[in-house]
């Protein structure tokens, strides 16, 4: 039996950071896994904005709100679900996935969690397991699945290559220059024909 595992920003929402950044207009909680491949130092580095400017869990939560999926990316899970299972595997945190997986019609998240404090700053976060995308890829496997894996960041890459079968999507040209035995797609048209391929 076969499950697909996605990424979740990059792929069926936009960035979530990105989004906050344009908000409150702040440039430097731009970086992403896209551009920093130590997600640690990446999140120690949002933890430390976040406390500079003094910005808390719930002005996050109230961009996230607002956030709508790419467009195509609800009809895209749902062609996947009649022949596959899916599994959304995200380096996000479980207080900014419930008002997005509404929004995709309430597809399965595994993600990690943030610390917050009696006064709502976020002091720390707590990653679901070590190497969260590639420890689930294996433990699925373990059970008697095959893995398909489709991402955009460094920290997909793993997944994707321990997978049957994995791609890249929308990823960027530093990515794919690194990675040019992995195929790259750009449309949700593409990504599900390769996906239909190795299901087949």
């Amino acid at each position: 039996m076969l499950i697909t595992c996605l990424d979740l920003e990059g792929v069926l929402v936009p960035e979530i950071w990105i989004a906050f950044a344009e908000k409150v207009g702040i440039p430097d909680f731009r970086r992403t896994t896209r551009d920093e491949p130590d997600y640690d130092r990446l999140m120690n580095y949002r933890i430390d904005l976040l406390d500079k400017h003094g910005f808390k869990i719930d002005d996050i939560v109230d961009v996230i709100s607002q956030i709508r999926p790419l467009i195509g990316a609800e009809e895209f899970l749902d062609r996947l679900r009649e022949k596959t299972q899916v599994l959304i595997l995200s380096d996000t945190f479980e207080q900014f996935g419930r008002p997005l997986m509404k929004k995709l019609n309430w597809p399965t998240l595994f993600c990690n969690s943030l610390n917050v404090d009696e006064t709502g700053h976020v002091i720390g976060y707590k990653m679901r397991c070590p190497q969260s995308k590639l420890t689930t890829v294996r433990a699925l496997q373990s059970c008697g699945f095959e893995t398909i894996a489709a991402g955009d960041s460094f920290n997909d890459l793993e997944m994707i290559r321990g997978s049957k079968a994995g791609f890249l999507f929308r990823s960027t040209d530093e990515i794919k220059a690194a990675n040019p035995d992995l195929e790259a797609f750009e449309t949700y048209d593409d990504l599900a024909k390769a996906i239909f391929n190795v299901i087949k």
